[in-house]
């Protein structure tokens, strides 16, 4: 299987939401949406790096599973207010290798 561009990834998804009558969640919606799932990254971290153990009775899931319902829901979230993400992306990278070049320290070669 090929890797998807980020584009491909928004399409995919846009594909999917529009064949609903109801199509994309309202902003604030979508912003409690995308809280519920990093809600459920944290417990799933908490579980596997942390000092809660995980109840018999509790389903399995996996902290890669959470991350995919986070990045679906980001996505959604940009879909539904246009937002290109690859577009992001670049923005966001430039912005850390200018302003923030030299922050951190960096490994010797």
């Amino acid at each position: 299987m090929s890797k998807k561009t980020m584009e491909q990834m928004q399409q995919e998804v846009d594909a999917y939401i529009s064949q609903f009558k109801e199509g994309y969640f309202s902003p604030l919606a979508m912003l409690a949406r995308m809280s519920e799932e990093v809600g459920e990254l944290s417990r799933e971290i908490n579980h596997y790096y942390g000092e809660k153990p995980k109840k018999t009775t509790e389903a399995e899931r996996t902290v890669e599973e959470e991350m995919g319902d986070i990045l679906f829901v980001l996505i959604c979230f940009a879909n539904s207010l246009n937002i290109d993400l690859q577009k992001a992306h670049d923005r966001v990278m430039n912005k850390f290798n200018t302003r923030d070049k030299d922050r951190w320290t960096k490994k010797e070669d």
